[in-house]
Formats: C-alpha cells, structure tokens, sequence
C-alpha cells in the first residue's frame, strides 16, 4: 500500500495540461511551470495533483514520504529515478537519484518513495 507522510508541497503553475500526470516526477521548465520530468533528469519533486491545463495550480511533494507511479518493477529500498515519462524507475547508472523506494511495485502501481535528490547513479 502506498502512503505519503511527513510530506513538504508546494504550489506552482503548470506548463501543460497534467491530468494524466498525478504522481509523477516534475521539473521547473525555463518559463517558471512544471512540465514531466525527462529520462534519467533532476525533478523539483512529485506531482499531487492533476491540473487539466497550462497555468493552473500544480501541488508539488519536494520532500518527505510522497506516492508516485512506476514506470518499471521497483524493489523496495531501490534508488529510483525518473524514466522518459516521468514514472519511477530502478537508477540506472548515469540516472539522477531522486529518492529511495519504501515500498516496491510493478509498472503503473503506485508506490512509497523518500522524494530526496542526491546525484547520480
């Protein structure tokens, strides 16, 4: 089962329609908005979320216990990091970590990570 706990958010403006997005990494596009998070790429955190258009309002989780899609099967207690939509995977190497699961999962469930950034894999 997948829980947040001791969550920090944030609001900020989306960059694109995000209805499809709930629980996906993030990052801050040049023009100030949250868009999905790219292929092995730093994320300003997980969406909460799903704004269904540019400019609306985007809760984003940027630390603590936060739920979030797989993308792949993730072991509990792996790095993850983001794949090219935006879903946690296991690190590959050269991957941004940007967090730890705490709960494992297959692809499209939703699973417990520590949203926590800390280089590369």
């Amino acid at each position: 089962m997948a829980y947040k706990e001791s969550q920090v958010s944030v609001t900020l403006e989306a960059g694109q329609d995000l209805s499809a997005k709930q629980f996906f990494f993030v990052s801050v596009a040049s023009d100030g908005q949250v868009d999905p998070t790219g292929d092995g790429a730093i994320a300003i955190g997980v969406l909460q979320n799903d704004p269904a258009a540019a400019g609306r309002a985007a809760e984003v989780a940027i630390g603590g216990l936060t739920r979030i899609e797989a993308g792949g099967t993730v072991a509990a207690g792996a790095d993850v990091a983001s794949d090219a939509a935006g879903n946690a995977v296991t690190a590959a190497s050269g991957d941004v970590i940007l967090g730890t699961a705490v709960t494992g999962g297959a692809d499209g469930e939703i699973i417990t990570i520590v949203f926590q950034p800390r280089g590369t894999a």
